[in-house]
């Protein structure tokens, strides 16, 4: 049986993994409160596919296929009989506690509820349910279609079998998985903002310009791109905002400041790819 998989949210993140879920023949309910947004999620992906055509390993009858997974649901509770439920809606900690406390009523305890925030306690958001041991974090990693890592996050009551049923879906998908706590940033986060936060420095104080830093991390570090390259893939906003809550998290540690460079452009609307302006242009 194929493993059912509902996401919450059918925003850039919520698309990407409606898209790699249905390629991984696991049967999709997508759901967003708005019918038009979820529409035209759907276009997107049916794009996207079709560009794949091309692909001698992916055929116009895979296409189809595919996008037949994949169904629109605008009623949380048509989400009841999927195996694990993603969210992926805004990073605000009351519309994720408001939604997992509503998934808790609606869904069969054996279903794992999963957040994909990259800043938020899950344990604190696990708090909004009865059973908070079904409730862990999934963090997929931009550009989802082809980062092969999730972090999976482990709240404070998140039990055993949650993890190993993530870890099982998470193989479905293709990816490989880090289990870590639930600490401010998690990991990835933690290692990335120091990462990034330098590179930021480095672009502030002149030191080189952005292609020039994004170069020689590729040919010193062996990267597939540089952080400006994979700030622009994530949005420049999202990281900001994505940064500033790790900030908040850690009490202001100085170590993890946002960067006024990003403030400035996202002020600006230079969000990066999403915007065809970031620190390249597109």
């Amino acid at each position: 049986m194929a493993l059912s998989i509902g996401i919450i949210g059918a925003g850039e993140m919520g698309i990407a993994i409606a898209h790699l879920a249905a390629l991984s023949k696991c049967t999709v309910a997508l759901y967003d409160i708005n019918d038009e947004v979820i529409r035209r999620a759907l276009e997107g992906i049916r794009f996207a596919l079709k560009n794949s055509v091309n692909d001698t390993t992916f055929t116009k009858d895979d296409l189809q296929l595919a996008l037949e997974r994949i169904k629109k649901r605008t009623q949380l509770a048509d989400l009841d009989t999927c195996d694990i439920i993603i969210e992926a809606a805004m990073e605000d900690i009351r519309v994720k506690k408001d939604l997992f406390k509503k998934l808790d009523t609606i869904t069969h305890y054996t279903t794992r509820l999963v957040s994909t925030t990259s800043s938020l306690s899950i344990t604190a958001i696990a708090s909004a349910t009865k059973k908070p041991e079904r409730v862990a974090g999934m963090r997929f990693f931009r550009p989802i279609l082809s980062r092969p890592l999730i972090e999976i996050v482990r709240g404070a009551n998140t039990s055993d079998e949650t993890v190993e049923a993530i870890r099982a879906a998470s193989d479905k998908l293709g990816r490989e998985t880090i289990v870590s706590r639930d600490t401010p940033g998690f990991v990835v986060n933690r290692i990335q903002s120091q990462f990034f936060g330098e590179a930021l420095h480095l672009l502030e104080d002149d030191a080189a310009p952005a292609a020039t830093i994004d170069r020689i991390v590729q040919l010193q570090g062996g990267f597939n791109a540089g952080p400006f390259r994979q700030i622009d893939e994530m949005g420049v906003d999202t990281h900001f905002e994505e940064s500033y809550a790790l900030f908040e998290r850690m009490f202001t540690d100085s170590r993890y400041r946002p960067h006024d460079i990003e403030r400035q452009m996202s002020d600006a609307g230079q969000r990066g790819k999403k915007s065809k302006q970031g620190f390249y242009s597109y």
